[in-house]
């Protein structure tokens, strides 16, 4: 299992990735990768990290798609091309493909959607958790349905769960077979954490105290 960090963030990078938890990066829609500022955020974050980057496309129609995700692929080969799920982006997504890009289809919900998807060339599928949850469904079924059907299809594909906001939901996600969680930074360093890890901590922080008062 990947843990892709949901951040453009230079110095969460570095945190996450010194401590080995990042296996990859999400450059968050806030990034606007069709102007020069976010091509240049973009292009410092591949710098310095050789690790793959997902990257959203800012257009919606199938020329302009192609065109603009074939610019932002230039930038690094360890870029991956963000692409929705929707008419006018799978052209361009199997033509992306067929040239050696990869690419994550974004806004996949079902398992008919992933092997879709799969069949135009994405590597990856990624599935939006609070979308899920804001329609009353189990996020859970959802990675488990898409695991079954893209391996009774036959497709090489992996599952990525996005921004899981609990403990529970990313462990039920891997659980459920998720091969990459992307996350939030905050999030993810407050998985260390557990109700009796302070209780853990007092008692270890005591028996230092014991030590060191019994060698004086």
């Amino acid at each position: 299992m990947n843990i892709f960090v949901e951040t453009t963030s230079l110095d969460e990078i570095r945190r996450t990735t010194a401590a080995g938890f990042a296996d990859g990066i999400v450059i968050t829609d806030a990034v606007d990768s069709s102007s020069a500022e976010g091509r240049k955020q973009i292009e410092d974050i591949a710098q310095e990290f050789a690790i793959p980057m997902c990257v959203e496309v800012g257009a919606i129609h199938s020329d302009d798609i192609y065109r603009q995700a074939r610019e932002i692929a230039k930038i690094s080969d360890h870029i991956i091309i963000q692409l929705p799920l929707v008419d006018d982006a799978v052209a361009a997504m199997h033509r992306l493909s067929s040239e050696g890009v990869g690419v994550c289809a974004n806004f996949v919900f079902n398992g008919a959607q992933a092997v879709l998807a799969a069949k135009a060339g994405a590597s990856m599928v990624r599935v939006a958790l609070h979308d899920l949850d804001a329609q009353g469904q189990t996020s859970t079924d959802a990675v488990t349905e898409i695991r079954s059907l893209l391996e009774a299809s036959d497709c090489e594909c992996d599952v990525m769960v996005a921004s899981p906001s609990t403990t529970t939901q990313f462990t039920e996600c891997v659980s459920a077979g998720a091969q990459i969680v992307s996350i939030r930074p905050e999030i993810l360093h407050s998985l260390l954490l557990h109700p009796l890890t302070d209780r853990g901590l007092d008692r270890f922080l005591n028996n230092l105290t014991k030590r060191s008062k019994a060698k004086d």
